[in-house]
């Protein structure tokens, strides 16, 4: 069979983002216990904050997107009520807790702003209820990321597929975040825009270069996980790549400033966060 070298080439870097953490100088183990004190204040309860409502009403369900390893991955999938054609999609990656309310959540909320939302789901079915659940579910998949590149690249096909979504977008938060730009260097061409919370960054400016969407990311000041001169080291890499790329960092806001279910949830920083989003996902998934 002939691979195409442009598939070639994607598969290489996002390999090269995805691959075992000690093939990047630290342990798969090392990472998750470091994603564990990033999170040490926070929890996966829901709160009201958490289960706004979606600007109009939608219709939910769960689908089978992937069939992986012989097994069925399923995702929570929403969209506007009653709409029946196709709809932009988005790609919606989970917290490390999991596809859990929480998530279910944010995915109705993005539905309601017009969109075909499919959470994707990179635990097999398990949600974590503390962090020593959460960073055991992380590690393994750290230590099994060609499943995890497998898996997005099934809620693409899906969307497009099965949703006949015209344009196809990408949205994660925390280890999520991390996947959704891992996404995009998946599908470096096919992505039509991509946004990031507070997820692992890339600084090589040739990893970026394949890269064909707008990308808008969001980082806080204080978050030690992702310190601030990484995030610049990031942003720099994307202007000096050509990509159109906007990254925002709040001041006084830690990491995972937009979960409200954790102590470390910042409103101001979360509700502007919000508006950039759907005004992003707007200009570049509905025109």
């Amino acid at each position: 069979m002939n691979i195409p070298s442009k598939t070639l080439a994607a598969t290489a870097i996002v390999s090269l983002l995805l691959a075992p953490a000690a093939l990047r100088g630290a342990s798969a183990a090392d990472e998750a216990a470091k994603m564990k004190d990033a999170h040490k204040h926070d929890s996966p309860v829901p709160t009201p904050a958490a289960e706004a409502e979606p600007r109009v009403a939608v219709d939910t369900s769960d689908v089978v997107y992937a069939t992986i390893a012989g097994k069925p991955v399923h995702g929570y999938l929403a969209r506007p009520k009653g709409v029946t054609g196709p709809l932009p999609g988005i790609i919606v990656i989970q917290e490390w807790w999991g596809l859990n309310d929480n998530m279910k959540a944010v995915t109705r909320r993005l539905a309601g702003e017009g969109y075909a939302a499919l959470a994707v789901d990179l635990y097999g079915g398990q949600v974590a209820t503390d962090s020593d659940g959460a960073q055991k579910l992380l590690q393994q998949v750290l230590e099994n990321y060609d499943a995890g590149v497998e898996n997005v690249k099934a809620a693409y096909a899906y969307l497009d597929t099965q949703q006949h979504a015209p344009k196809i977008g990408v949205v994660g938060w925390c280890f999520g975040g991390g996947w959704s730009l891992a996404t995009a260097m998946a599908l470096p061409d096919k992505i039509d825009a991509t946004v990031m919370y507070y997820g692992r960054v890339v600084t090589d400016a040739t990893k970026l270069t394949p890269l064909k969407m707008p990308i808008l990311g969001f980082f806080g000041e204080d978050d030690d996980s992702l310190p601030v001169p990484d995030v610049k080291a990031f942003e720099d890499a994307l202007h000096t790549a050509g990509k159109t790329a906007t990254i925002k960092i709040y001041p006084g806001a830690s990491h995972a400033f937009a979960n409200p279910s954790g102590k470390s949830y910042n409103p101001a920083a979360a509700a502007d966060a919000w508006k950039l989003t759907v005004d992003f996902f707007a200009k570049y998934l509905k025109s």
